[in-house]
């Protein structure tokens, strides 16, 4: 494990199998993080609804949900009892028609930020965004950042040599760290941004591909 021909297996492997997508299919995370691009207020928007969407579901019900809710909106507008009636929870149809109705001031904001931790940061404080989906977000966006989520804790304390993780939701500085080195040495070996190795990662870890 943790070799460049391990993971470029992996990135085949889920290739082959068509499981290669977040909100962007890999190819094109790839090329966001290597080369990014200025998102319209109307992407930022979509983007953040997306990631809202996300959290609790697999990709293909989040991407189905998500496009059912985008062209409603493109079509007639933030509506929230509509979208109410598309997807029951109130929390996050609140706040992806929070954005929506926001989203030249989010925007605005999102890229007035200067270093990438002010922007991780600012993205931290909309709506239904909270620290580690600011870090999905972000990456989605083109900042090459990595999502700690607990796949990836697990795989980081293997890396190290962890044998007990603390599994309570919070992301210790000892597993952050482990996760950190973990992406220090697959950058070194493959050459690829560290947000695109955590997509190839965490897809290999949720469908199977890597057991832990």
């Amino acid at each position: 494990m943790f070799t460049a021909d391990w993971f470029f297996d992996l990135e085949k492997k889920i290739k082959d199998l068509g499981a290669d997508s977040d909100a962007q299919s890999f190819d094109e995370i790839r090329e966001m993080l290597s080369r990014p691009r200025i998102f319209s207020p109307d992407a930022f928007a979509e983007m953040c609804a997306y990631v809202i969407l996300a959290g609790g579901f697999s990709q293909k019900t989040a991407k189905r949900i998500h496009k059912n809710i985008m062209e409603y909106i493109y079509k007639n507008g933030a509506n929230y009892d509509a979208i109410f009636q598309m997807f029951h929870n109130k929390n996050k149809v609140s706040a992806i028609c929070k954005i929506w109705g926001n989203r030249a001031e989010f925007c605005d904001g999102f890229y007035n930020c200067v270093t990438d931790s002010e922007k991780l940061k600012y993205l931290s404080t909309l709506p239904h965004i909270g620290k580690i989906t600011a870090n999905h977000l972000a990456r989605n966006l083109g900042i090459d950042v990595v999502k700690y989520d607990v796949w990836i804790r697990r795989l980081g304390a293997l890396y190290a040599g962890i044998r007990r993780m603390d599994e309570n939701g919070k992301l210790t500085p000892e597993i952050k760290r482990a996760c950190d080195d973990m992406f220090s040495h697959m950058v070194s070996v493959t050459g690829l941004p560290r947000g695109y190795i955590d997509v190839v990662l965490w897809k290999s870890l949720q469908i199977g591909l890597i057991k832990l």
